[in-house]
């Protein structure tokens, strides 16, 4: 049994200063209020804590008590089924089938590319990947506030660290695509994103 895991009374994540998934992770911890230590790792450093707990020494990991978690998306309907109220997903079987599914397709069309954009800014191929998937979604928000239609979800607490590193990845997108800056506006005016934030995330944008 991992001493370690069982000592802890409360939960504890173990996040990146700078990591768009762990981001997402403290978004609903603050969304839903949650008792929680989180414990900021620097990727040139050795935290021992985290090498126990995870295999592949990656952030976010999240642990409670005996249950030690290192996938994202895991990670975020673990917490909303644990508590939950504010529902973070829906109830019906189909609509979560749906936002499984937007989950899934935005990390593989788009998380690779925004791995690959912040190591070189100069990569043309994961920009434009990333600026023109943003332009065929914005459509959307022209009929509804949120990704999943007039309810915030967990693909909004995705899209919403991805977002607010747009300027740092030199991505500025068109007019056409203005209902994508107003919906990020939406999201980063959430006490819950405001309160979610590291000190490194707070700099990207000058707060």
């Amino acid at each position: 049994m991992n001493t370690l895991a069982t000592r802890r009374s409360i939960m504890t994540l173990y996040s990146g200063t700078d990591c768009v998934l762990s981001h997402a992770c403290r978004i609903v911890l603050q969304e839903k209020d949650i008792e929680c230590e989180v414990v900021y790792t620097d990727p040139s450093d050795t935290c021992q804590e985290l090498a126990e707990f995870n295999p592949y020494y990656e952030t976010p990991t999240l642990v409670d008590r005996d249950l030690i978690l290192y996938d994202p998306f895991i990670i975020n309907e673990y917490l909303d089924e644990r508590l939950p109220h504010p529902p973070l997903m829906p109830v019906d079987p189909v609509s979560r089938a749906k936002q499984r599914l937007m989950i899934m397709r935005l990390n593989r069309d788009w998380f690779d590319s925004l791995k690959a954009l912040q190591e070189d800014k100069r990569n043309k191929a994961a920009h434009k990947v990333l600026r023109d998937g943003l332009i065929a979604i914005s459509p959307l928000f022209s009929e509804q506030d949120y990704a999943m239609g007039d309810e915030y979800s967990l693909v909004d607490v995705i899209l919403a660290p991805l977002l607010w590193r747009l300027p740092t990845l030199n991505i500025i997108l068109p007019k056409q695509a203005q209902v994508i800056e107003e919906y990020s506006e939406r999201l980063f005016a959430r006490q819950a994103f405001q309160d979610s934030m590291s000190d490194t995330e707070r700099d990207l944008r000058g707060f």
